[in-house]
C-alpha cells in the first residue's frame, strides 16, 4: 500500500489534520501531513506565488519516499491544498521552476477544493493550473474530487449566509448555489475526474459563522466520511 501525503489547506496548519492523519494510520495507511504552520502562507497572501508552499511539499514527499522506498505517494489536497498538489505534478515552469513530480503521485485527492475563482488575487495562480493542466491532465494520476453538499448560498444579511453566498459567488460566479460552506459543488469537480459529492459535509475541520447550531458537524476528515472514500488511497 502506497503512503499518502496530506497537503493543508490555505492559512491552515498541519495541526489541523492530525486527526485525519491518526485515522488513515489505524486504517494501515501510513500517513505524513506536510508541516506547515499558519505563519508559512502569509508569504503567498494577495495572490502571491505559493512557491513556499510546493517546497515543503516536495521535500516532504522526497523524505517519505525515501524512508519507504515506496516507488510512489497519494496525496490528499484538503481546499487550496488541492490545486496546489495540481501545479506540483505538472511539468510547465512556475515561477522559473519546474516540479514535474507526476511519476512520483499515484492518486489526488481533492476534499473541497476550489478549482476555480472569480477572485482577481487567486486568478493568477488558478489560471496558471487551469490553463497549463485543464481537468484530470494527467492519464497516470487517478484524480477523485469530492464536493460537501452541506448549506445553500442565500443573499442573505445574516453572517453565516452572507459569507457563503459570498464565497460561493466569487469561486464558481453564481452565490445561490450548493456547497460545503465556502466551495460550491461546481468548483469543486473537474472534467474527466471521477467526482464525488457527499451530503451534509462541512468544509472545515472546525465549524465556523456559517455553521447553523445545532447540527451535527462533520467534514470530509470525519470518521463516518472517510469511510466512504479512504478506499481510493488503497
Amino acid at each position: 500500500m502506497l503512503p499518502t501525503v496530506i497537503l493543508p489547506g490555505y492559512l491552515a496548519p498541519a495541526k489541523d489534520y492530525f486527526n485525519l492523519q491518526n485515522q488513515l494510520i489505524q486504517l494501515g495507511i501510513e500517513t505524513v501531513v506536510v508541516p506547515l504552520k499558519r505563519k508559512d502562507w502569509f508569504i503567498t497572501l494577495g495572490g502571491r506565488p505559493v512557491t513556499p508552499i510546493l517546497e515543503q511539499l516536495d521535500q516532504t514527499i522526497k523524505t517519505v519516499l525515501q524512508r519507504t522506498q515506496a516507488p510512489q505517494v497519494n496525496l490528499i489536497g484538503h481546499s487550496a491544498g488541492g490545486w496546489i498538489s495540481r501545479i506540483y505534478i505538472g511539468s510547465q515552469p512556475y515561477c522559473g521552476q519546474v516540479w514535474h513530480a507526476q511519476p512520483q503521485v499515484k492518486t489526488l485527492i481533492s476534499l473541497g477544493t476550489p478549482h476555480t475563482s472569480q477572485e482577481t488575487w487567486t486568478q493568477r495562480n488558478l489560471n496558471f493550473v487551469n490553463d497549463n493542466y485543464p481537468g484530470a491532465f494527467h492519464p497516470d494520476v487517478n484524480y477523485i474530487c469530492i464536493a460537501g453538499k452541506a448549506l445553500y448560498g442565500q443573499r442573505s444579511w445574516r453572517l453565516g449566509q452572507w459569507f457563503t453566498y459570498s464565497s460561493y459567488k466569487v469561486t464558481c460566479g453564481e452565490g445561490e448555489c450548493w456547497g460545503d460552506g465556502v466551495t460550491p459543488i461546481q468548483s469543486a469537480h473537474l472534467s474527466g475526474a471521477t467526482n464525488l459529492i457527499f451530503e451534509q459535509v462541512w468544509h472545515s475541520p472546525h465549524p465556523t459563522q456559517a455553521t447553523p447550531k445545532n447540527t451535527h458537524y462533520q467534514w470530509y476528515g470525519s470518521p463516518e466520511v472517510l469511510q466512504r472514500w479512504h478506499t481510493y488511497l488503497t
